[in-house]
């Protein structure tokens, strides 16, 4: 029952649960499991994988995430070849001809979503809204639609609707907006200096008035709005996320266990958690993280039953 599980989402370490993933999953409840590329080899094997997952709740509509926004994060390689296939592409394509684009588009989202479902995956993380920057680093670089927000946003919109067409969930990302950033965040804390009218005509603009049921969090400091904390532990962005872009549906962090964040794991799980995130996310199947995370997670809540129940009408 999903009012017994925990606020939290984890990856798995292999192509195959084991036995302390399972007892893991068993016990602790997480709300969702994300696959990457190391748990995906063969049709028949993610099959496999994701009926186990869903076998230990007795749901079928358990959230199965996955980062496929094509490109460079592509984690069905090994089926098919996504390399051209970016956000880049389609904002210049749309740019250059609306109509090529919407066909190009539909048939893409088609075939990604008949994919997914057929391997029993039911959450894309995508559409990335960031607004490329031409100095920025280049970790968005073409995950990004355009360096035009109304782009970004009519993109972002149009993604969402054609994804949930084709029953699976999204998320958009990086709430929000990581196109100000001069470093990776897998790697080290950006710091955005620019002042809050200037990231809000921007930035921000690509995320309001989202259809999406989930956003992913940036994990940058937006230094005019907050000095101290990342927007996953803030407070402050988290309330500007809620009021002045008016996201109304459940925030995830990003991956806790990226090196952007200073502090322990736990630390990570309960300040993300006390910031306003509804979910948190983490990402490198490390057993004894996943512990920290699992036993600072709440168990969900009502708000969260009740975006999981508008969840599933997508998917089915």
């Amino acid at each position: 029952m999903i009012n017994l599980r925990r606020s939290f989402i984890v990856g798995i370490k292999g192509l195959h649960l084991t036995k302390k993933e399972f007892f893991f999953l068993k016990k602790y409840k997480p709300w969702g499991v994300i696959l990457f590329s190391r748990n995906i080899k063969t049709i028949f094997q993610t099959q496999q994988l994701t009926k186990s997952i869903k076998t230990i709740f007795n749901d079928y509509n358990y959230p199965i995430l996955i980062d496929e926004e094509g490109g460079k994060v592509s984690r069905l390689k090994n089926f098919i070849d996504n390399s051209i296939f970016t956000h880049d592409f389609f904002g210049k394509l749309y740019t250059n001809n609306n109509k090529k684009f919407e066909i190009y588009f539909d048939i893409y989202v088609k075939q990604i979503s008949h994919l997914l479902t057929l391997l029993g995956i039911n959450l894309n993380t995508v559409p990335v809204l960031d607004v490329r920057r031409k100095f920025t680093n280049k970790i968005i670089g073409d995950r990004s639609f355009s360096s035009n927000p109304k782009i970004v946003s009519k993109l972002g919109d149009y993604c969402i609707s054609k994804y949930h067409k084709h029953h699976i969930g999204t998320i958009i990302k990086h709430i929000p907006g990581h196109g100000l950033a001069l470093v990776d965040s897998h790697k080290k804390l950006p710091v955005v200096n620019a002042n809050v009218n200037e990231i809000y005509k921007k930035d921000f603009k690509a995320f309001v008035n989202k259809k999406s049921l989930f956003a992913m969090t940036a994990h940058i400091v937006y230094k005019n709005i907050d000095k101290y904390n990342c927007a996953t532990h803030s407070k402050k962005v988290i309330n500007l996320i809620r009021k002045k872009i008016g996201f109304k549906n459940l925030i995830i962090s990003d991956d806790i266990s990226m090196k952007a964040l200073k502090y322990s794991i736990k630390k990570n799980t309960t300040r993300s958690f006390a910031a306003g995130c509804n979910l948190v996310l983490h990402c490198n199947g490390k057993l004894p993280e996943m512990l920290q995370v699992a036993k600072n997670a709440p168990i969900v809540d009502n708000f969260i039953i009740k975006k999981t129940s508008q969840f599933i009408n997508i998917i089915r």
